[in-house]
């Protein structure tokens, strides 16, 4: 149960957490709406456009930006009370260090829960608008739907089944037509992939119109293609880890492993959001030390620094031990507890310091 100690320190974090997450997500906004500009009245892109892709982005910011935004709140609300005299108030009336740190794990838990619901529920869809709408006003592609993603090239025009991480294509049907819009060739490929010059085509079904009436089919194993569809347009379709669900990448990296493709980078994310709520709260240990340490001084600039600090070490270390367990083929799920596990070791360290009075 929440008692009065308990909702005395979750207002101050709380509301500490929510206002550094506001200038982190509109520090974002920035950078997403410099990145929308390159695109900017290209084909139907424009500012209506460029605005609903940046507000459909910011689920994903929130979703990322939290441990840091934890991490610098509960320093900032622990800061507050600090610099109101209520911690010591609070210390001298017989409460452990233990008993408050208590408190702002209460409040970080609820934040946490909150957070991967978000990125659970709302990041995948808002995700999958926000590229599919970029993609469309771009006339990148015609349609994406439960058919496929349609494309043109040229006078034909392609319907893809499927895009696996290395752009490689899955049932593929390519439709030609001639100059008077009539349909003229129908082809269809199990699987098709670019050797950087042309697409080679697998398992090829061709079925070809003469006349008014008469079909003339064809089936080859193999078959080349040219066209001006570059992996690079195909790369907007492509599957990113960040933006499914944990139950979305349970299912993708089975149906990854069943065509033979490299998963290792999918399932260190699936860990990584697993454990998200562990690392948020884990963000917000690791800030209470530094309040204790420094109960009788002031310096909120420097306490908000110093999370400003580990905060992006938190990043770097998470980022590089992810990036060398893909690399080295660790285990995904010790990249994805390690960084946390090494921020909970110096929290207990900084907790146990903190304490003594050390």
């Amino acid at each position: 149960m929440l008692t009065l100690l308990d909702r005395l320190i979750a207002r101050h974090v709380l509301y500490s957490t929510l206002l550094v997450l506001n200038v982190l997500v509109a520090l974002a906004v920035f950078f997403i709406l410099i990145d929308g500009l390159k695109d900017y009245g290209k084909a139907s892109f424009g500012a209506l456009a460029l605005v609903k892709y940046v507000i459909l982005k910011q689920p994903q910011q929130i979703y990322d930006l939290s441990p840091i935004a934890a991490l610098i709140g509960a320093m900032m609300g622990m800061s507050t009370l600090a610099l109101n005299s209520e911690l010591t108030a609070m210390r001298a009336a017989g409460v452990s260090v233990a008993r408050i740190v208590g408190g702002v794990m209460k409040i970080g838990l609820v934040f946490a829960t909150v957070i991967f619901l978000v990125g659970e529920y709302v990041v995948p869809v808002s995700e999958n608008l926000a590229q599919t709408g970029r993609a469309k006003a771009l006339s990148k592609a015609l349609q994406q739907k439960s058919s496929g993603i349609w494309l043109r090239s040229g006078a034909s025009y392609v319907n893809i089944g499927e895009v696996l991480p290395d752009l490689s294509l899955l049932r593929m049907n390519i439709y030609d037509f001639d100059k008077n819009a009539h349909l003229r060739r129908q082809t269809s490929a199990r699987r098709a992939a670019h050797d950087g010059d042309k697409w080679q085509l697998d398992d090829v079904r061709e079925s070809i119109i003469v006349g008014k009436e008469a079909v003339q089919t064809r089936h080859v194993a193999k078959e080349d293609w040219r066209s001006e569809l570059t992996p690079d347009v195909i790369s907007v379709f492509a599957v990113q880890p960040d933006s499914l669900s944990i139950q979305q990448l349970d299912y993708y990296i089975g149906h990854l492993q069943q065509n033979n493709q490299d998963t290792r980078s999918f399932r260190l994310v699936f860990w990584q959001k697993i454990c998200m709520p562990l690392a948020t709260m884990v963000m917000m240990l690791v800030a209470t030390p530094f309040v204790f340490r420094q109960i009788r001084s002031g310096g909120m600039s420097s306490r908000v620094f110093i999370g400003i600090m580990l905060g992006l070490v938190f990043i770097i270390v998470d980022r590089t031990l992810g990036y060398f367990g893909v690399l080295y083929a660790l285990p995904p799920v010790a990249g994805a507890l390690l960084p946390i596990g090494m921020f909970f070791t110096l929290a207990l360290v900084l907790l146990y310091r903190a304490s003594r009075g050390l």
